[in-house]
């Protein structure tokens, strides 16, 4: 690939190889074959561990090593990206999957039990992240810098590094405490051994995580200054509008002031739309002089680090043999797996993509009347392993991606901006939230016509479904609005009825496993599981 930093991340394949975590993952150091004076002797060596950090979003163990930390589940299902996509997108109106797998079932239905093996296994995920981060941090103090004899720029750049290991640490306690409320908590000031960690409310940890983006943000690089796929203010500015509009859910308590703040910062960050949408989820995504709308990416190469996750699943479990795979650039895929349900094309003005042209659909029936058969229900090709240009890259097998995911882009901070102005935010303006929509709208329509004239809070849920699909914010922004559980909004299998039902209000939280319950007893389950 042509970014540095992007080639190295075929390194943390090995770097992964030599960690593997035990069950009790948050308060054990990695065990390492080469000793952390081995691994940390040099600024190089930090420098690949600041690399191993990143490549735990795109990468899993190539031997399987690490299998006992995700949940039991085998490569091919424990990337980062598979797991929190499917938390995000299954259990929605957007997705559903034919798949029989052990736990697919149950996720389709929006009923996982507590012990989901795709659930378990992002949490675990989650807690392995985290872990890397705090070995990373204990071994990058001044203390050991000075006693391996690093200083002068060496020892300042390290430091900077220290900012972005907290920024992905931060960001995987806000994936836990989107998703499981009220996770186990550790840092690197813990001690290492067997000390069952504590756990931490979820009021807290938003305090937490709000207080790290914050205390980091003045040593991360300015937007877009940084390498690319690495972690700068813009992401930190973004994780925090992201919380803030939430924040409602996470601390019972409004922060829309604080989200229209923080969306601000990224929207005059020196970001700007990409000028065609589908262009974003190309594989030249990667360009920082003709891409100026992501924010930060999880990166991929379809021949040096790849993995049956990330974008190689998005790709392949969307389309079948039938759908000619060399169009999508893996001539040898098509799983036939995901599609939507027919919540999700109803949003827009037709399924083709003729006049809003952010759909991205294929196929001629809607309704799914059979789970199990991938016809029903229109597939989703927005994501493609195909350059902007129509070039396809190398793809090991003919079967892997080099398309890069968006983890934040700049259209999410326009809809956060806009939705925390109509939800009584001080600070914005709606004349200015509806220069943001109908910014994306005339990019959509490729002219005005599908611009809007008034704004309601209902409208933002539908326009993030039309901006945001299938980029794994569905079930975040189904709680937010009070209609994930709701009956007064269903969608096919909804409850595990064919026409939708509503859930307990429980499973706007998701279980914690029960192997975690058993081994730590600081552990209380989320209520109502």
């Amino acid at each position: 690939m042509k970014n540095s930093f992007k080639i190295l991340f075929a390194s943390g394949a090995l770097l992964l190889s030599l960690n593997s975590c035990k069950k009790d993952a948050l308060n054990l150091k990695p065990t390492n074959d080469a000793t952390a004076d081995v691994v940390y002797a040099s600024p190089a060596g930090y420098k690949n561990s600041l690399v191993k950090l990143y490549a735990t979003y795109s990468l899993t163990s190539p031997s399987g090593s690490d299998n006992s930390d995700v949940g039991g589940l085998n490569s091919g299902f424990a990337d980062f990206l598979r797991l929190f996509w499917t938390s995000q997108e299954l259990t929605t109106d957007e997705a559903i999957c034919a798949w029989g797998d052990t736990g697919i079932p149950e996720l389709d239905y929006s009923t996982p039990s507590v012990d989901n093996q795709f659930l378990r296994g992002l949490y675990s995920r989650s807690i392995l992240q985290i872990t890397f981060v705090n070995e990373f941090l204990r071994e990058s103090t001044p203390e050991k810098l000075a006693g391996r004899n690093i200083t002068g720029a060496d020892a300042a750049a390290i430091t900077k590094y220290r900012s972005e290991a907290r920024f992905l640490r931060a960001y995987q306690y806000w994936v836990l405490m989107d998703a499981f409320g009220n996770p186990p908590f550790v840092t690197e000031n813990d001690a290492i051994g067997k000390v069952a960690p504590q756990q931490i409310q979820r009021a807290a940890l938003f305090n937490y995580v709000e207080s790290e983006l914050k205390a980091i943000e003045t040593d991360l690089p300015e937007p877009r200054a940084n390498e690319y796929g690495r972690a700068d203010k813009g992401a930190a500015w973004a994780l925090l509008a992201r919380m803030y509009l939430n924040a409602q859910v996470y601390i019972g308590a409004p922060k829309y002031t604080e989200a229209i703040t923080y969306s601000s910062k990224v929207i005059n960050g020196g970001y700007a739309l990409k000028g065609n949408y589908m262009d974003l989820f190309r594989t030249d995504n990667d360009s920082r002089t003709t891409n100026l709308e992501t924010i930060l990416s999880i990166n991929y190469d379809g021949v040096n680090s790849t993995n049956y996750g990330g974008t190689t699943f998005l790709i392949n479990a969307g389309i079948n043999g039938d759908m000619n795979p060399a169009s999508y650039g893996v001539p040898n895929g098509g799983w036939g797996g995901n599609r939507t349900r027919a919540n999700l094309p109803a949003l827009f003005p037709d399924a083709n993509g003729t006049l809003d042209k952010r759909g991205a659909f294929f196929g001629t029936k809607n309704s799914i009347d059979d789970i199990g058969v991938f016809t029903d229900g229109l597939r989703v090709t927005k994501f493609k392993n195909v350059s902007s240009t129509g070039i396809t890259p190398p793809s090991l097998n003919g079967t892997f991606s080099s398309l890069d995911f968006p983890i934040f882009r700049l259209a999410e901070q326009y809809l956060i901006y806009g939705e925390a102005v109509m939800r009584g935010g001080t600070g914005g303006t709606t004349a200015l939230a509806l220069t943001y929509v109908n910014a994306l709208r005339t990019r959509a329509y490729g002219n005005t016509s599908g611009n809007v004239s008034t704004l309601t809070t209902d409208f933002f849920l539908d326009e993030r479904g039309r901006e945001l699909y299938w980029e794994g914010h569905r079930r975040t922004d189904l709680v937010r609005y009070g209609k994930y559980t709701d009956g007064s909004y269903l969608w096919q299998f909804k409850g595990g009825v064919k026409a939708g039902a509503a859930l307990p209000a429980y499973r706007n939280l998701y279980p914690l496993p029960t192997a975690d319950l058993i081994a730590n007893p600081n552990l209380k389950q989320n209520t109502g599981y």
